[in-house]
């Protein structure tokens, strides 16, 4: 009985530390880092000092930058010129004008040094030799021979490469998914993928192109739905993965579904309706974004508040904040995340649960969004 009892006291403590999630704040001019009760975990004395990653933070001391851990210790101590986020477990560092990857344990990643670095994402980092682009793996070796004209940045496993004007799809592994072979390829998601070849906009079927007929523009997918917007003439509709039209294009402006609602604007409105195309919400606001997995939406008129799934305001619109500057990063969730939303007013920066009460009744000069430190 002891022993069981000593496993579950372990496996919580376990499950509380590996949950942990801290927000940088600034303080009186200071860099600190709260928890989700608002209850501050890490102060310091930095003026400079950036969020957690692979459970390291970058701080700087005096004009040297370095990384701390969860305790607020050095985990690497302060001796670089120019430091960036880890990712993948490496992170680009730069000391007199020299450019190198370290591990988390501080350990310099030995590498053929390329013409430029790249940071790494989803494992591989870019890897550049005159004019030409590769991979890089987390080992230090290539996983891609310098090829490609052209490779943006990694999303859910995939990157969008180019030799010249047309467009195709990799994994992190080098191979192809879609070929060089299109005039536009959108961001890979699971839920979907489009693309345009000659004048034809349409998606990928099992990686086969399809036409969508009569769209002139398709948005990317998203992880909340397997519809997208797109455009037919002048106006904006709905259609699924498969390439049919879902919801007639009948809108002025749309945003992605999330929760099954999606907001639409017309005539100067937002308002938001569910996968059938039947309006939910009536169209009143100046503007409006997605649902987050919490079930509130921003949408604002002069200031932002949020609304319930029915419509009902339930967080008083008294915020100066833009969305598109504070809530977004891509393909991530907006407004509420795991039941509080970074929010901007006169007074400052903070964060509002599901209620509107402000976390630990406090306002920040700046404030970050809430990342695991694991």
């Amino acid at each position: 009985m002891k022993n069981i009892s000593f496993l579950l006291v372990f496996c919580f403590v376990l499950f509380q530390t590996a949950a942990q999630e801290l927000a940088l704040v600034v303080d009186d001019g200071k860099v600190a880092y709260i928890d989700t009760s608002g209850k501050q975990i890490i102060k310091t004395d930095f003026k400079k000092a950036a969020s957690f990653s692979n459970g390291l933070a970058a701080a700087q001391e005096g004009k040297k930058w370095g990384f701390i851990d969860s305790s607020g210790k050095w985990a690497i101590e302060p001796q670089y010129d120019k430091v960036k986020a880890f990712n993948s477990g490496l992170a680009l560092v730069s000391k007199d004008d020299q450019w190198s990857y370290i591990k988390t344990s501080g350990e310099t990643l030995a590498i053929d040094a390329p013409d430029k670095y790249f940071d790494f994402n989803d494992g591989v980092a870019l890897y550049r030799k005159g004019e030409k682009i590769g991979l890089l793996g987390t080992d230090g070796k290539l996983i891609l021979e310098p090829t490609y004209k052209t490779i943006k940045n990694f999303w859910d496993g995939h990157a969008k490469i180019s030799n010249g004007d047309l467009w195709g799809l990799i994994n992190t592994k080098g191979e192809v998914v879609i070929p060089a072979e299109y005039e536009e390829v959108g961001t890979y998601n699971k839920n979907g993928i489009w693309g345009r070849k000659g004048n034809d906009y349409g998606v990928f079927i099992n990686w086969k192109f399809t036409p969508v007929p009569g769209a002139t523009r398709i948005w990317d997918f998203n992880d909340t739905s397997d519809l997208t917007y797109a455009q037919k003439g002048e106006k904006i509709g709905f259609i699924n993965n498969q390439g049919k039209w879902v919801i007639d294009a009948s809108f002025d402006k749309a945003r992605a579904f999330s929760n099954g609602l999606a907001p639409v604007m017309k005539d100067k409105k937002w308002g938001y309706i569910d996968g059938k195309g039947t309006q939910i919400v009536g169209f009143q606001y100046k503007d409006a974004e997605t649902f987050s997995s919490d079930g509130l939406a921003p949408v604002k008129e002069k200031l932002w508040g949020f609304i319930d799934s029915t419509g009902k305001l339930v967080i008083p619109m008294e915020y100066d904040i833009s969305v598109g500057f504070s809530f977004f990063q891509k393909n991530a969730e907006k407004g509420f995340i795991n039941g509080l939303a970074r929010v901007k007013t006169k007074k400052g920066w903070g964060y509002i649960d599901k209620t509107g009460k402000l976390l630990g009744d406090k306002w920040y000069k700046n404030a970050e969004l809430f990342v695991n430190v694991k």
